[in-house]
Parts: C-alpha cells; structure tokens; sequence
C-alpha cells in the first residue's frame, strides 16, 4: 500500500464550510467543518478507487507529490 500526505484547506462559505485538497483537485462541503472534513476523505477516496494510475500521478504531479516507489 502507497501512503502520501494530502492537505486539506478549510474555508467557511456563508453557513457552511468548503474543503479543498489541492493536490488531486478535490472539494467538498458540509455544514460544519467535520462534516466537510468526512464528505471530503469520501470524496479522495472514492476518486482513488476510480481513477486510473495515470490520472492520479498527474494530478500529484502538478503539485509535486510523488507517492515513494512500490
């Protein structure tokens, strides 16, 4: 198992909060900021679980994250 480190940036949008991991170009929302923080690991997840190899090492790439050799 491949294991990197994701940030996660929080900003409040009116009455709920938006997160945002830059480095895959995923974002969610949810009515208080573990809400957001759970609708986003679902959304990282669910996109890892989809997403060719290829699609995930550009995304990181535009970020300079590279996962360590398997």
């Amino acid at each position: 198992m491949t294991h990197i480190k994701l940030t996660s940036l929080t900003e409040q949008d009116g009455d709920g909060y938006v997160l945002l991991c830059p480095e895959l170009d995923i974002a969610s929302q949810g009515d208080t900021p573990g809400e957001a923080r759970r609708n986003l690991i679902e959304a990282v997840q669910s996109f890892l679980e989809i997403a060719s190899r290829s699609e995930i090492q550009s995304r990181l790439a535009h970020h300079s994250v590279h996962p360590p050799p398997q």
